[in-house]
């Protein structure tokens, strides 16, 4: 069973930047779509950005211009890099298959929180 390991993530103050790097256990090449997910405390999980094997990209509105989503399908790794970061963007940030009713069992997880 395919396991995802997400990391990458801290304490960063606003303006800052963070690349977190999520590797799956089993190939992602046959995975069209690839997504990065946050929660919020109090908050549902949602959809920041996704990539697909040809390379087109998706970005929540608040995210947009500021991060960017790639993938290794040789290293079954799906990057998020994040810059001019807000306190806002402070979430639990995991990764998985978006828009399907069954997406892969769900990491751990890393945690971003950004504050001064």
């Amino acid at each position: 069973q395919v396991q995802l390991v997400e990391s990458g993530g801290g304490l960063v103050q606003p303006g800052g930047s963070l690349r977190l790097s999520c590797v799956s256990s089993g190939s992602i090449f046959s995975i069209n779509a690839m997504g990065w997910f946050r929660q919020a405390p109090g908050k549902q999980r949602e959809l920041v950005a996704s990539i697909t094997n040809s390379g087109d990209t998706y970005y929540e509105d608040s995210v947009k211009g500021r991060f960017t989503i790639s993938r290794d399908n040789a290293k079954n790794t799906v990057y998020l890099q994040m810059d001019s970061l807000k306190p806002e963007d402070t979430a639990v940030y995991y990764c998985n298959t978006p828009w399907t009713i069954f997406p892969l069992p769900w990491g751990q997880g890393t945690q971003v929180t950004v504050s001064s």
